[in-house]
């Protein structure tokens, strides 16, 4: 699973098989270490209790909570993502995306894409990662 945060928005491209294991298993993890014993993990959650997506930190761990139903559309479908945005306690506003992990057209030096989603436009020559 990939992460990326940027300003207020959270977005996570999971692959393959962390789709059939949200699926599934209702719950894909992932974690970073860092010197001193420190780790920051994140979660993705499918969740018969939700009625939205909703995103949470505590404990150093960012966790994105889908409903389920949305969930099982979306595995078992040609859908690319789950978009939702959350409103912040000062006004503001959190965007939430959660896609399928595609593989890149062109290939990256230490990048397995073994598990990833087929590219949409892979017969395209003029479009990369």
């Amino acid at each position: 699973m990939k992460l990326r945060i940027r300003d207020n928005s959270v977005r996570l491209r999971l692959t393959r098989g962390e789709v059939d294991i949200l699926r599934d298993v209702e719950l894909v993890a992932g974690r970073t270490g860092f010197p001193g014993g420190h780790e920051f993990r994140y979660v993705v959650e499918s969740s018969p209790d939700s009625a939205k997506p909703e995103a949470s930190f505590a404990d150093n761990a960012v966790t994105v909570r889908l409903p389920e139903s949305t969930v099982l559309a979306w595995a078992n479908s040609e859908q690319v993502s789950i978009v939702a945005e959350q409103l912040l306690d000062n006004g503001e506003s959190l965007a939430i995306l959660v896609e399928k992990d595609f593989a890149c057209l062109a290939p990256r030096e230490g990048e397995d894409d073994s598990d990833a989603f087929a590219h949409p436009e892979a017969d395209n020559d003029d479009v990369t990662c």
